[in-house]
């Protein structure tokens, strides 16, 4: 696999938008007026397609914490994909975490929980850094002056965050779809393999992924023990002052009702962001 260690400093430019450019080929070889073949132009339907499929679900409309919105820009489908995918699912599940889960738990746990997820943010961000240095180190030693680019256009939106741990993944997601077309590039001009391509964008992927899963574990975990919480002080309850056979019948359903609705939004949450 190719050499990922170097220093990036932004020693290339993108190549002209391929949007605006006409293919003209004639049977030498040469363009020509005639025998054009037009590329055609994206109108948005890309984004649009993405949009549709992908932004589904506004997390955030029953969280009443302030939000700082931020201008953001995606060019890489991948990215912008996996950006409506996982990036508001990530934030409900750590707001559950430091905002709710932290009036009935412990500060220590849900500080312990806060550090894990901001350590493993900062893990991996320095790790795409590290990548995305190392391809300057490609660039000039194959003497490559520019980037490949998407025909599709670039999706720019303005991302609500809420807290600083979802500002630092939010940066994390834009180094990566920093970091795709430079892979690309250095895949185009065999630098490195497709073998290679698809390995190192598969580990990038798997990031975005990984702190989106590690939220969604820690808060159904701390949902679980709110709700064992619950039960015991329901059982403290009853036995203190024991019911009539109809308190009874009615305790135990509002219990299971209760049981049934914690697994329906855990299941949903499960099912929101795919692993």
């Amino acid at each position: 696999m190719a050499d990922f260690e170097g220093g990036f400093s932004g020693g290339f430019t993108a190549a002209a938008d391929p949007r605006s450019t006409l293919l003209c080929i004639t049977d030498e070889g040469a363009p020509t007026m005639s025998n054009m073949l037009p590329i055609k132009v994206d109108d948005g339907r890309i984004n649009n397609r993405i949009l549709a499929k992908e932004a589904k679900k506004d997390y955030l409309a029953r969280v009443e914490s302030a939000r700082r919105k931020i201008a953001t820009t995606f060019y890489s489908p991948e990215i912008k994909r996996l950006f409506l995918r996982c990036f508001d699912s990530m934030q409900l599940n750590t707001h559950f975490v430091s905002v709710i889960a932290r009036t009935r738990i412990p500060h220590e746990a849900i500080e312990q929980i806060e550090a894990n997820l901001r350590d493993q943010v900062e893990a991996m961000t320095n790790e795409i850094n590290r990548a995305i240095d190392g391809a300057e180190a490609l660039f000039k030693g194959h003497g490559i002056t520019t980037l490949a680019v998407y025909d599709a256009r670039p999706l720019a939106l303005e991302v609500r965050v809420i807290s600083g741990l979802g500002r630092r993944y939010l940066e994390m997601i834009s180094k990566v779809d920093q970091l795709m077309p430079i892979l690309e590039t250095l895949a185009i001009d065999d630098v490195i393999s497709q073998r290679e391509l698809d390995l190192q964008k598969a580990l990038f992927k798997k990031m975005i992924k990984q702190v989106t899963n590690s939220a969604r574990v820690f808060a159904g975990g701390l949902r679980r023990r709110m709700n064992a919480m619950d039960q015991k002080q329901e059982v403290a309850a009853i036995a203190s002052d024991p019911p009539t056979d109809d308190q009874s019948d009615a305790v135990i359903a509002e219990a299971e009702s209760n049981a049934t609705d914690a697994a329906r939004l855990e299941n949903s949450q499960d099912a929101a962001v795919p692993v």
